[in-house]
């Protein structure tokens, strides 16, 4: 009877990306071991529960993470800004630890996700949207990190608009819920680049399924591009309610509720995502469309 092959690493298991990447990995029988900072909460739980292997762990704590790489065959790393601590010097911070962790324990493959657009954001070094310029920075300080690291094989995923996003039941888009109408500084011609988590997670096994393949690609990872008027169209008939793009100024969009992460989106209506569909259609990557996404994932009714 041959033997289990190594298991992958996945950091951020209980999250959006993360999770996505594990769910996709056990459905081809690929182990998972899920590195997570309390094994009693109720996201470790669910995660357990679909087969994973638990592992305690935290992004700055290396000693953590060397043992929690000992024996597995790749690593999927995602990290976020560490809100409220050490901001992005943190997120870099834990993305070194977890790089350098892995080449110490012998990990072969590493993938990477990063965000659409990090390493070309020149343009927003100065004017404007300087503000967003720390944000580029640490990931594609993190890209550059990967690259020369030294791993067998690597890949950079660079996912676009999360589709997830558009949930209502996110208040990203919906402060006001549904009734409320959609509330962004997104114009309704503005073109946006969406990606499915679960396209994510896709392209992640894909990866670590042919390292050879995969190894030194970047994907600027979209499953569709959708204008702002053809989202508020869709989310229109699946809520069953009468949503226009809006074209707010920032005084409007605050006093309607907007959430502080929709400021920076807002650059997005003069430097589009360079993620693209055809980018993981060329890989043979599965991808959702808008459409699609909108009835398998929003609920019916307001």
């Amino acid at each position: 009877m041959p033997a289990s092959p190594a298991p992958v690493l996945v950091t951020g298991a209980t999250g959006r990306q993360g999770g996505a990447t594990a769910r996709a990995l056990l459905r081809s029988g690929v182990p998972v071991r899920a590195l997570v900072r309390d094994p009693s909460s109720d996201r470790a739980k669910a995660v357990e529960a679909l087969g994973a292997e638990l592992v305690t762990g935290d992004l700055y704590d290396p000693a953590s993470l060397t043992r929690a790489a000992d024996g597995v065959r790749a690593v999927f790393s995602v990290q976020m800004p560490d809100i409220g601590g050490r901001g992005f010097e943190g997120e870099v911070t834990q993305a070194t630890h977890l790089i350098r962790s892995a080449r110490a324990a012998g990990v072969p493959q590493f993938v990477h996700t990063s965000v659409s657009g990090a390493g070309r954001h020149a343009h927003l070094i100065e004017g404007r949207w300087a503000a967003m310029e720390p944000y580029y920075t640490a990931k594609a300080t993190i890209q550059d990190r990967v690259r020369e690291a030294g791993f067998t094989s690597w890949t950079i995923l660079k996912p676009s608009y999360l589709m997830e996003n558009l949930l209502p039941s996110e208040r990203i888009v919906f402060p006001r819920g549904v009734a409320g109408g959609l509330v962004t500084l997104l114009k309704p011609e503005t073109v946006l680049a969406l990606v499915a988590v679960d396209d994510i997670g896709a392209a992640a096994a894909a990866a670590i399924a042919e390292p050879e393949r995969f190894h030194g690609v970047e994907l600027e990872l979209a499953g569709d591009r959708v204008t702002m008027t053809e989202i508020a169209a869709a989310l229109s008939h699946r809520l069953g309610a009468e949503l226009t793009a809006p074209d707010m100024t920032e005084e409007e969009a605050v006093a309607a509720g907007l959430p502080p992460m929709g400021f920076g989106q807002s650059q997005l209506n003069e430097f589009p995502q360079p993620a693209r569909p055809e980018y993981a259609r060329e890989l043979g990557i599965p991808l959702t469309s808008f459409t699609s996404w909108v009835r398998d994932r929003v609920p019916t009714g307001t």
